[in-house]
């Protein structure tokens, strides 16, 4: 295959496209972004929205409430630490501990899946709290509730990792994988049987469809993403404690995941950085305003978002933007003086394979 016809093809794929420019804006964004406070938010974006996706993934095409999360999230973050405290290397417990976080999701999915509606949104809810009391109480492993210091740092090289920019570009290449796979898991035929368990699981049933099955490795699928994110998040703090396994943990990923948008892949990177954006804001500027901190202000200010994003892109921040975009480009498209347009307008017509 010739270079063009490669070009075509990507061109073609406007996921594909999306991918190549999340990384070239996200590669580039360091480089006029130095400020360690702004980079180390973008740092918790990449990992939240790593834990996002799978979310989207399990909410948004299977179908299936989780509050629970973070329990997966908390899982790989206390195995890969307890591995790399044992002596073993951090890119090795990375893995190991996904694939433990993954054999935990497949014990609890099948009696967690006979549950529907509420009552499933309660089971995954005490699983999760679970989980944060074993961390709380399991004090010779996990520290108590003092937490868990004193964590290695990933190293390449036999050099650790210290500086938040370097971090920041494992961390956005880890987000750029977890979109690869995620995209490729909805475009196959195991993506098409999530949605029609979504849409009806009686349907689906009725054409063959193994219900049981597909959402069990759905869950296995999510739980290993929440587990590699929980990793890199106990990587570079080098220090964890069961506040990774908390409520409110889980219930601000579900609101990264339905700000952005259920049923997008995209939307986990706009829903994280739209959550994330709002807590910058709320911690630096309400306590300018008021003598209070922002943590009274912060559950009002997520109902709002959450309120607005329904109202006005009820399909989430990302479908609500790329729709206006559509129709901009549209619009650009199909305008009398096209030819006559500004260079940047047609570059950016061609990119998205608008043509005339």
């Amino acid at each position: 295959m010739t270079l063009p016809d490669l070009y075509a093809r990507f061109r073609g794929d406007r996921n594909a496209v999306g991918v190549g420019i999340l990384a070239l804006f996200m590669g580039t964004l360091p480089l006029w972004l130095r400020t360690p406070y702004a980079l180390s938010t973008l740092i918790f974006t990449g990992i939240y929205a790593i834990v996002t996706l799978g979310l989207c993934l399990l909410m948004g095409y299977a179908g299936q409430i989780s509050l629970g999360q973070s329990a997966f999230f908390a899982l790989g973050a206390y195995g890969s630490a307890v591995l790399s405290k044992a002596g073993w290397s951090p890119w090795l417990a990375m893995p190991v501990a996904a694939a433990g976080t993954g054999a935990v999701a497949a014990v609890i999915g099948s009696p967690i899946f006979r549950l529907r509606g509420h009552y499933l949104a309660m089971g995954t809810l005490a699983f999760g709290a679970i989980v944060h009391i074993v961390a709380t109480e399991w004090k010779g492993v996990t520290g108590g509730s003092s937490g868990m210091p004193g964590i290695p740092r990933l190293a390449l090289g036999g050099n650790p990792i210290k500086g938040d920019v370097a971090y920041y570009y494992v961390v956005w290449l880890f987000v750029v994988i977890a979109l690869v796979v995620a995209r490729n898991i909805v475009n196959s035929r195991f993506g098409r049987a999530l949605r029609a368990i979504r849409d009806s699981q009686e349907a689906a049933q009725s054409l063959g469809v193994d219900i049981s099955r597909y959402k069990l490795q759905t869950l296995v699928v999510s739980a290993v993403f929440a587990s590699v994110a929980g990793s890199l998040y106990t990587h570079y703090m080098i220090f964890v404690s069961p506040s990774t396994a908390s409520l409110d943990l889980s219930i601000q990923l579900v609101l990264m995941a339905a700000v952005g948008g259920l049923a997008s892949i995209w939307g986990a990177p706009f829903g994280a950085a739209a959550v994330m954006l709002l807590t910058l804001i709320l911690r630096e500027i309400v306590p300018l305003l008021t003598r209070h901190g922002s943590g009274e202000y912060q559950i009002i200010a997520y109902g709002a978002l959450l309120v607005t994003i329904m109202i006005f892109m009820p399909e989430g921040l990302f479908a609500g933007i790329s729709g206006r975009v559509s129709a901009t480009l549209d619009r650009w498209d199909q305008a009398p003086d096209r030819a006559n347009a500004p260079p940047w307008r047609r570059a950016l017509l061609k990119l998205a394979g608008r043509g005339r």
